[in-house]
């Protein structure tokens, strides 16, 4: 029951912050992200790659592509809702010209491969 809730507080997620990507209202989805609260860390219920998961199977189901930022910022404030400090990180490069998000705990990456960041400049963390 717990990974169900889990689940269904992923896809929450990525509805709220959809919401805000419609509107391309990017500052708002940055400050939401930055603002959102670290629970008191404790023992958590689940380790890092159950909530990655979790987020990754509410993106299977959800309606539309589900692009890095959305995903990101998502899968950042869902750690930090269960005490783990995940951090979104968006980088860029310039030939050619990609951005890109991702989430970092500890500095060490958990929703993308591991050498993302030495394929992108960091441009901001949250």
């Amino acid at each position: 029951m717990a990974r169900v809730l889990l689940l269904f507080q992923a896809y929450r997620l990525l509805i709220y912050f959809d919401l805000y990507f419609a509107s391309r209202n990017f500052r708002a989805i940055h400050d939401r992200v930055h603002s959102y609260p670290l629970k008191r860390p404790g023992r958590p219920a689940f380790d890092i790659g159950e909530i990655c998961h979790a987020i990754d199977s509410a993106c299977v189901w959800y309606r539309k592509e589900v692009r890095c930022l959305l995903r990101s910022a998502a899968t950042a404030c869902l750690l930090r809702s269960r005490g783990i400090p995940g951090r979104l990180v968006i980088g860029a490069q310039s030939m050619p010209f990609r951005a890109h998000a991702w989430v970092e705990v500890n500095g060490r990456v958990v929703n993308d491969r591991p050498g993302v960041r030495d394929e992108y400049s960091v441009l901001d963390e949250c």
